[in-house]
């Protein structure tokens, strides 16, 4: 087999192929001794009967079609893994020559990763904000810790911000009554926001068993997205009484004796947040940086699958109903253009990283471990609420291991990228990124010391002339 490829764009090429017929007769035999256990010939027993006959039974060309479509995928799996090309997507197949007795010749158009210069990593500087624990962000701790071991008490009076409600509610549009838009004992926390729009104004000032109707937006059902009239009856009201914040509650609430040793606890738990909460924000700076840098050449195939995707998802929720789709992107002011164009660009951006995480694992030869696998597994699972081997099951019947794989693959690349770039906060310290994104090994510390060297020989070489 011969396999020549044309480079169409830095995104696409053209594999053309050619298959000596010599190379094909294993399939043809293949082909006859298959046909031969499926029909009966007189005179001849179940799988015996001649080639010849055969073909004078069903046709040479119809023979030499299947052997042709049985043989295409591997000989384009062969020419592929040749041709040393990364395919992206299905290819678009055309056979240019199929004849019995001559080659077969055909050619593949498919989008390839592209090619991608990557800059000095170890020149790659990233800024971030510092992560700041204010005396604020430990009382919110603390106010929320308190809820949790509050009580809830009747009252006699209006409803005010805070309290906690039961509640009647039913829908109109029209004045006809819309299905599956009435509930009764509904609880809510009034100021949450949690359930419609406008609800918790309705309720302030309301006593039990008062009404107030107002005008809300549905998000949901065959309704979604149209405005409605909400009529809300209030049944009970109680308010949450909140434990004093001294030792005692620091006893109750934790393993601590004092209060002061419980809000030091809830200062360094605020503290963990915000550094996950900047290991983030260093991952994607550190992407942006490198796509400030980098030229990514983005196969519109791709992008457009993916484009493709997210519409037919959201159409899916609105069961794929154009009108509800567009009643829906009116209720967040946005128009379908509007909704076009952001998902474009979302699809582009996501595509153009992924491409440009891959030629990192790759030029870093990055290799993805059980450890990290399973690391994965147990994360996404507790995400989710359910084991890692009911997880790892749906994965496998869905075939979405490959996805995560590659997914912690990327996360791999980045993670060595942090390791060899200088990050510091945007007060001009060094962060220590070892926390989240691991220690650097000895061949990267020495990597990174040959770096210097030849950076200090530079300046002195510049400084003597």
């Amino acid at each position: 087999m011969k396999s020549t490829i044309e480079q169409l764009s830095p995104t696409r090429v053209r594999i053309n192929v050619e298959v000596p017929f010599a190379e094909l007769e294993p399939d043809f035999q293949r082909a006859y001794r298959e046909l031969a256990k499926q029909v009966r010939l007189p005179g001849f027993r179940p799988g015996k009967a001649p080639a010849k006959l055969l073909e004078a039974r069903f046709g040479r060309e119809a023979l030499l079609d299947q052997v042709v479509n049985e043989a295409l995928p591997a000989r384009y799996g062969q020419a592929v893994v040749e041709s040393e090309v990364q395919p992206l997507g299905q290819p678009e197949i055309e056979v240019t020559k199929k004849e019995y007795g001559q080659e077969l010749a055909f050619t593949a158009e498919v989008d390839v990763r592209p090619k991608i210069e990557l800059p000095d990593l170890g020149a790659l500087t990233i800024s971030v904000d510092p992560v700041e624990v204010s005396d604020d962000d430990v009382d919110a701790e603390l106010e929320s810790l308190r809820a949790r071991f509050g009580t809830l008490t009747g009252v006699d009076r209006p409803v005010a911000d805070g309290d906690f409600v039961s509640i009647d509610l039913s829908a109109t549009i029209d004045g006809e009554e819309v299905p599956g838009a009435s509930a009764e004992g509904l609880s809510h926390e009034v100021g949450s926001g949690r359930l419609i729009a406008g609800l918790d104004d309705a309720l302030i000032g309301l006593s039990v068993d008062e009404s107030r109707e107002f005008t809300a937006q549905l998000a949901a059902g065959e309704h979604a997205g149209q405005d409605a009239q909400v009529k809300v009856t209030v049944k009970s009201i109680k308010q949450r009484e909140l434990p004093e914040p001294d030792d005692e509650f620091a006893q109750l609430a934790s393993e601590f004796d004092t209060i002061d040793e419980l809000r030091s606890n809830l200062r360094d738990q605020v503290a963990r947040v915000k550094r996950a909460q900047q290991a983030d924000q260093i991952r994607n700076a550190a992407l942006d940086t490198l796509l400030e840098q980098v030229d990514v050449p983005l196969p519109e195939a791709i992008v457009q699958a993916q484009y493709d995707s997210t519409i037919h998802g959201a159409l899916h929720g609105l069961d794929h109903d154009e009108a509800k789709l567009e009643e829906a992107l009116a209720g967040q002011g946005k128009t379908r253009e509007e909704f076009e164009s952001e998902t474009r660009t979302a699809a582009e951006t996501d595509v153009r990283r992924q491409l440009l995480l891959d030629a990192l694992a790759d030029q870093l030869e990055v290799q993805v471990g059980q450890d990290d696998l399973t690391e994965r597994l147990v994360a996404t699972s507790r995400q989710y609420g359910i084991e890692p081997q009911q997880l790892l099951g749906y994965l496998q019947e869905n075939n979405q291991l490959p996805a995560m794989f590659a997914d912690v693959r990327r996360g791999l690349a980045i993670a060595e990228v942090v390791r060899a770039a200088t990050v510091t906060d945007t007060d001009g310290n060094t962060i220590d990124t070892d926390e989240f994104f691991g220690k650097r090994s000895e061949a990267e510390d020495a990597e990174a010391e040959d770096v210097d060297e030849v950076a200090e020989t530079d300046a002195s070489d510049d400084e003597a002339e």
